[in-house]
């Protein structure tokens, strides 16, 4: 018995490297055959490694492939999870490294880890990703903890720096870039003026993550906290909006005024469209919780789906989906 798993457990770890490393079992079989024609083992040894590995690849086998992505997307949100837990563990890590940093190098690492152990390329993220799956419980984790009494009471101001402030930044970004192209000495000139615009856009919101960490560890204003946050969470949808309006007009073979008209008529259609949309699921959310009293655990899923749902359905008439989550 000592002899046979003596003989089986080589024949494991060689089939294991062999899936891992891209070998086939076939070449392992050929090892042992050498082995057998120095004069190793004798021809009885040959047949017992044949039947052993006939049924090893009934027992054991291993097919990455088949769960590569859940395995992988699983993998990086427990790293995140655990990255996170270490972070709020050790007092000593945030005078040293930011919480944004820390999980940025998580990623760094888990990307690394997925680039080599794969011989083809890493996934790439495009648009579809990001504003249908990782921005939704972004957003829905932003609204659901906020404070929405001091955000109403202060909703004047906190539109006019999420809305006129982020058009400032965007239209000031934009015309200084493009008064930077028209300079000979950068050789860019073929840069229009759109494509500036679009990239002003692109950067023009702030997220001061860094900025609300400091004010709720010295205990700031509660007004200014809430001034901050609330222009935080609505200039994504103003940038959103923006960035495809651009996108729009750069599509275009020319522009007319009646487009530019009906650009700025889409900008406020698409906010207001979205605070309809988020109002609507909002009171189908609440008749509906109305009758959750005796299975109060399925009352988060609620809460999930509708704000995920409203979000698809915005986007889905090109409304904003953040407004409407």
């Amino acid at each position: 018995m000592a002899h046979r798993l003596g003989l089986l457990l080589p024949l494991l770890l060689g089939q294991l490297c062999s899936q891992l490393l891209g070998t086939s079992g076939n070449s392992m079989l050929h090892y042992w055959n050498l082995k057998a024609e120095n004069g190793s083992w004798g021809s009885k040894r040959i047949q017992d490694n044949a039947s052993v590995a006939s049924a090893h690849t009934l027992l054991f086998s291993l097919d990455y492939q088949h769960v590569q992505t859940p395995f992988e997307i699983t993998l990086w949100i427990m790293f995140a999870s655990l990255a996170k837990i270490g972070f709020h563990l050790y007092n000593k890590i945030p005078t040293v490294v930011p919480e944004s940093c820390l999980l940025i190098f998580v990623g760094l690492i888990m990307g690394g880890l997925i680039y080599s152990l794969n011989d083809k390329s890493p996934p790439v993220m495009n648009s579809d990703i990001f504003f249908l799956y990782l921005l939704p419980p972004i957003v829905l984790d932003a609204g659901y903890f906020m404070p929405s009494r001091p955000f109403f009471e202060n909703i004047g101001t906190i539109l006019l720096y999420a809305v006129v402030g982020t058009m400032w930044n965007a239209f000031g970004i934009g015309l200084s870039l493009y008064g930077i192209c028209q300079v000979k000495l950068f050789n860019l000139k073929d840069v229009s003026l759109l494509h500036n615009l679009w990239f002003g856009s692109l950067i023009a919101a702030v997220d001061p993550v860094a900025v609300l960490s400091v004010f709720e560890e010295i205990h700031v204003n509660e007004k200014l906290h809430i001034l901050v946050f609330g222009e935080s969470l609505l200039n994504d949808a103003v940038t959103v909006v923006l960035y495809k309006l651009f996108k729009s007009f750069s599509e275009m073979p020319s522009i007319k005024s009646l487009d530019i008209l009906a650009g700025i008529g889409k900008f406020f259609l698409v906010g207001i469209g979205g605070i309809f949309i988020g109002l609507l699921f909002g009171m189908i959310a609440a008749f509906t919780t109305r009758f959750t009293k005796t299975i109060r655990v399925i009352e988060p899923l609620f809460v999930f789906l509708y704000s995920y749902l409203s979000y698809l359905t915005a986007e889905m008439f090109h409304l904003s989906g953040i407004v409407a989550e």
